[in-house]
């Protein structure tokens, strides 16, 4: 693969406090328990791990019944044992390309680990329990000409964890016609077909999907729906239900404080926000925190209604990378960047209710370039930071190559003349009168605008006048940055390995870095 970096910054979107998080750890530390990018740092979370025996053998049940087999079980299963866990929402065809980047960076991390004298293994959590459907019902892939294609799956109706929604129509065939030209497009539907069956659930195509996908990475399974794991997960669910208003209160003073520090809270958190769900008949309620008690549309709850309901208790996104571990001997959590924002907040809770908090590693991000993608921005002179923008900007940004060299000389000259004439008349204007110096700056700014503007018309006429060249903008935009967002966070994975075959992911898995916090580019 031929390789090269992008900075984090230039990503539109990337907030201050990840920017901050992964280029001037110093300006967020006091958000965070330990710096990814420090090797001690892991040592050091491994020793504030407390994980009981009686809890390891409990989990190892758990893990045995959904990883038959797995030899990162007998590893697990040693006192001595940590983990590195990702996670990632159960959605259409694997969800985005970039659930499989957490695991392959959770996996690179474990195995460099074990190196150092740190036995781990990579666990992926599976995050069955959300409940807003219309997230993951759907994928988006492309074909031989990278033009999006949306692929939505039909379910039964359901209000509650999106997890166990079964599937009633699985859009197979679309997937086939969309992969139709790509050189390995039947493997992949060949490999859709064998995973996803109408009657199966989201949540099962998800993890079988992955299991495929991601063989011989050592990565063990874990879905919290499990009731067996709500069991394990009771006593902590119940002490954090009777310590829900400190906790409220903790995230509070710790909005105020990111707010001070110019950051801004990736979680929403109101007066009356409770960190917890209700799986209730088959829906997940809200609850609200009223006056010492959880309030949902149906009734009101004491904390001891909830310890005695703990099976039914669901965490919210700020509680539940604790309650995550709480049930695993967490050394390191790989996530994206609204994950790592949003642990600024948890850690209030995980210093509270854990006593730790695990390393927070930023997971590996990719942009695939095949070579076609890779000729078109030699040819146009462009980098991959001149496409993250609106299509609009990028295609005058490919125009503007291909006006004739003697009208853009042309331009330029006139330019010239018209600034240098403008700047002396100005000159003259001025020691006329003085007053009228600010009509004159005015008038020349309205000229030169006419004139860029003129110079655009003409860009945009070259364009047209070039079909390959308006074919060549919309390839590059619909494979780089399709609908305003990068191709990791839009694409599920199953067009590139129709494209470069099912060996991409080992491939990539050499690839990941852990040392590096930039964007990766590669072309494949």
């Amino acid at each position: 693969m031929k390789a090269s970096c992008l900075k984090q910054t230039l990503i539109p979107g990337t907030s201050r406090l990840f920017s901050d998080y992964l280029y001037n750890f110093d300006r967020v530390a006091g958000f965070y328990s330990w710096d990814a990018f420090s090797p001690e740092s892991y040592a050091g979370a491994a020793r504030q791990i407390r994980y009981p025996s009686e809890r390891r053998e409990r989990l190892m049940g758990v893990l045995g019944k959904q990883n038959p087999g797995s030899e990162s079980l007998q590893v697990l299963a040693r006192p001595e044992t940590v983990a590195v866990v990702t996670g990632q929402q159960v959605g259409l065809f694997s969800g985005p390309a970039y659930t499989i980047y957490k695991a392959l960076t959770a996996a690179r991390l474990a195995r460099r680990l074990t190196e150092q004298g740190l036995p781990a293994v990579p666990v992926f959590w599976l995050a069955t329990e959300d409940h807003d459907l219309a997230e993951v019902d759907h994928a988006w892939t492309f074909g031989s000409d990278s033009k999006p294609w949306k692929l939505t799956a039909k379910c039964e109706p359901t209000q509650g964890p999106a997890g166990p929604a079964v599937l009633t129509e699985v859009p197979v065939e679309e997937l086939a016609s969309s992969l139709a030209h790509l050189p390995y497009g039947q493997d992949v539907v060949n490999l859709i077909r064998k995973v996803y069956r109408p009657g199966a659930t989201l949540g099962a195509g998800f993890r079988q999907l992955l299991g495929e996908l991601l063989d011989g990475l050592g990565l063990l399974y874990l879905d919290p729906l499990d009731p067996d794991v709500r069991s394990i997960a009771a006593p902590f669910l119940a002490e954090a239900a009777h310590a829900a208003p400190d906790l409220m209160e903790s995230l509070g003073q710790r909005d105020a404080e990111l707010s001070a520090a110019g950051y801004h809270s990736q979680v929403h958190v109101e007066k009356d926000t409770s960190p917890f769900f209700l799986l209730d008949r088959g829906r997940r309620l809200s609850l609200k925190l009223r006056d010492g008690r959880f309030a949902s549309r149906d009734g009101t709850y004491s904390a001891s209604d909830l310890q005695a309901r703990a099976a039914d208790v669901s965490p919210n996104a700020l509680l539940r990378p604790v309650m995550q571990d709480y049930l695993l001997p967490t050394v390191a959590y790989v996530g994206g960047p609204a994950e790592v924002a949003y642990m600024a907040q948890a850690e209030t809770i995980y210093r509270e209710l854990l006593g730790r908090m695990p390393v927070i590693v930023p997971r590996n991000g990719f942009t695939l370039l095949d070579s076609r993608a890779t000729k078109l921005l030699d040819r146009y002179g462009l980098q991959i930071q001149n496409l993250l923008d609106h299509e609009d900007r990028v295609q005058s940004r490919i125009a503007k190559r291909l006006v004739p060299t003697q009208i853009e000389a042309a331009f330029k000259a006139v330019r010239e003349t018209v600034s240098g004439g403008l700047v002396e008349l100005r000159s003259q204007l001025s020691r006329l009168d003085p007053t009228l110096e600010a009509a004159a700056l005015k008038s020349e700014a309205k000229m030169l605008y006419q004139l860029d503007k003129l110079a655009r018309k003409g860009a945009r006429a070259a364009l047209q006048r070039t079909a390959h060249a308006a074919e060549d903008a919309n390839y590059l935009m619909n494979l780089i940055y399709p609908h305003g967002h990068l191709q990791e966070r839009f694409y599920t994975i199953l067009p590139f390995l129709a494209r470069h075959g099912l060996d991409l992911i080992p491939r990539l898995a050499a690839e990941s870095q852990l040392d590096c916090p930039d964007h990766m580019i590669r072309t494949v």
